[in-house]
């Protein structure tokens, strides 16, 4: 007698990943997921993409932005705004605060 084999992976996937689980013959258990459980699914996936940015190779790095690029781009249409709004404020707070390319690491603040 055959036994299924079940793997639980309860997370938010992109869209075209159950039919690539069934060509691959195997089925895939998915739900839509209810307005309000969107923004809690995007963030923790964005969270889990970060992970993978930080664990994957060099040669693997540039998909794992691609995937975070993705889930930004979800989270900005789930919270109502535009690309444009968002790289408007990413560019008002760059020049207010700085970008990254400086590479600066705040060790400590001394107060007086």
């Amino acid at each position: 007698m055959s036994r299924e084999q079940k793997i639980v992976y309860g997370k938010l996937v992109r869209d075209r990943i159950p039919e690539i689980i069934s060509a691959d013959g195997r089925t895939p258990r998915v739900r839509v997921l209810e307005a309000q459980e969107l923004l809690p699914a995007l963030i923790a996936k964005l969270h889990e993409e970060a992970e993978e940015v930080a664990s994957a190779e060099p040669g693997e790095r540039l998909g794992e932005l691609a995937d975070i690029r993705e889930v930004v781009a979800a989270l900005t249409v789930a919270l109502g705004f535009t690309e444009a709004e968002v790289d408007e404020a990413a560019a008002a707070k760059r020049a207010q605060r700085g970008g990254f390319t400086r590479r600066l690491w705040l060790d400590e603040v001394l107060v007086p």
